[in-house]
């Protein structure tokens, strides 16, 4: 079987997931053959990590503005879209007018006029694009899709799905370029769209129409006035009051932030250690998010980014039961250590309750990895030989946009008062 070229474009945080799956494990189905960045001093320290700690050889580096001459100096098969939320569309559509398929991060993109456009693309070009949903892949996810396709608690009817960020990984949304909420689309469209993906996921249906409040409750430095802070700073890295605030990071004291960010600051500017109180984030920390969906259930949704704990509690009620489902997550800092601690489940219980039964614990073959168990089963389907899935847990542009939308309808709905119908946002093809 011929191996498939790789391009990666954004390496940043995220970025590593990807390119050291194909080093460590896909060496012999998959090639990676160049980066594509705006700063070349990441770009180098990539090669370094691919070079001295993968073994591997090291990419050809392209500047961001290099993007086209890239796919046609390499030939890729596909382009891995890992940049900056709000940049996503652009390379995802050039991508496929250039003949390639892609490999995107979620979210897809941030808002309701580059979603359509990445639609029209795919439309237009016949290629494809792919969502990496890892939590799709986790084995107590795929449970909850199981026991509700066969009928275990009956139709869905509504469902209450409460998310929880905590002092380390909320916090981290708000030190870095997501906490403008051009650049990402606010939580409930960066972080919430795995949420609203899920949901998709599990009750098989799609979201019809959102209400939605939110505001910055806690971080900025509005709240930590009002709370009596009087310490402020505009980044942590070399400043004394920082030095004992438990929301700072401190690049110098991380080998690997630091060689990412602190000695690339020089050619983009970019801080990734600015303060969670400072001025200037336009992004919610307090969210709440009612749903209903085309075939009638209901969703009530919060997600808080500064809680004592990091998981998240779920109810699904149907016609016959209950399911009650518990995770309590590993908490992680992006790109400050171990990928496989991302997301990675410290407990975690699923509880049916029949109508007129006896509850019951749902059991599982637990996984391994990141994200619950997700990533490794994920990155076998991207870059290895995928298996036959009853569960249909690949996700196309489709799914990457109807997870998305509700995030911006959510956004819409905040900004205006008012509910809004997600068919309005944008136009399928097909349904497709």
């Amino acid at each position: 079987m011929a191996k498939k070229r790789y391009v990666q474009v954004g390496i940043g945080g995220r970025a590593e997931f990807f390119y050291s799956a194909i080093a460590n494990h896909y060496r012999e189905t998959s090639e990676l053959v160049a980066f594509c960045d705006i700063n070349q001093t990441r770009m180098d320290y990539a090669n370094k990590l691919l070079t001295e700690k993968y073994d591997y050889p090291a990419a050809r580096t392209y500047k961001h503005d290099e993007f086209a001459r890239m796919i046609g100096a390499e030939k890729p098969d596909a382009v891995i879209v890992t940049s900056v939320d709000r940049t996503h569309h652009t390379y995802i559509i050039q991508a496929l007018e250039l003949g390639c398929d892609v490999i995107t991060e979620k979210p897809m993109t941030v808002d309701e006029a580059k979603c359509q456009q990445i639609l029209d693309a795919v439309h237009r070009t016949g290629r494809q694009v792919r969502v990496t949903f890892n939590y799709r892949y986790a084995p107590h996810h795929t449970k909850a899709r199981e026991l509700i396709a066969k009928g275990t608690i009956g139709d869905v009817t509504s469902v209450h799905f409460e998310w929880l960020l905590n002092t380390q990984h909320g916090a981290d949304y708000f030190r870095r370029w997501h906490r403008d909420k051009r650049n990402g689309g606010g939580l409930l469209v960066h972080k919430s769209t795995h949420h609203f993906d899920l949901v998709n996921f599990w009750i098989g249906s799609e979201p019809d129409t959102v209400f939605a409040m939110g505001d910055l409750l806690f971080y900025g430095r509005e709240n930590a006035e009002n709370r009596g802070v009087t310490k402020f700073y505009d980044r942590a890295t070399g400043n004394p009051n920082a030095k004992d605030d438990p929301f700072a990071l401190h690049l110098d004291e991380n080998e690997h932030l630091k060689a990412m960010y602190l000695d690339a600051e020089a050619e983009d500017g970019y801080r990734r250690d600015q303060s969670v109180f400072g001025d200037g984030i336009s992004i919610e920390d307090t969210m709440s998010v009612l749903v209903k969906y085309k075939n009638k259930a209901q969703l009530s949704y919060s997600l808080n980014a500064y809680l004592p704990w990091e998981g998240y509690r779920i109810a699904f009620n149907g016609t016959k039961g209950r399911i009650e489902m518990q995770v309590v997550e590993q908490s992680y800092v992006n790109a400050g250590g171990d990928k496989a601690l991302e997301g990675a489940v410290q407990g975690v219980s699923i509880l049916v309750f029949p109508m007129f039964g006896e509850p019951y614990k749902a059991e599982f073959e637990r996984g391994d990895g990141g994200h619950g168990g997700g990533d490794p089963v994920l990155l076998n389907d991207i870059f290895g030989v995928p298996v036959a899935d009853e569960f249909n847990r690949a996700a196309d542009h489709v799914d990457g946009a109807r997870s998305i939308l509700t995030g911006i309808a959510a956004n819409k709905s905040i900004r205006t008062g008012q509910a809004v119908k997600v068919d309005e946002l944008v136009k399928f093809y097909d349904g497709k």
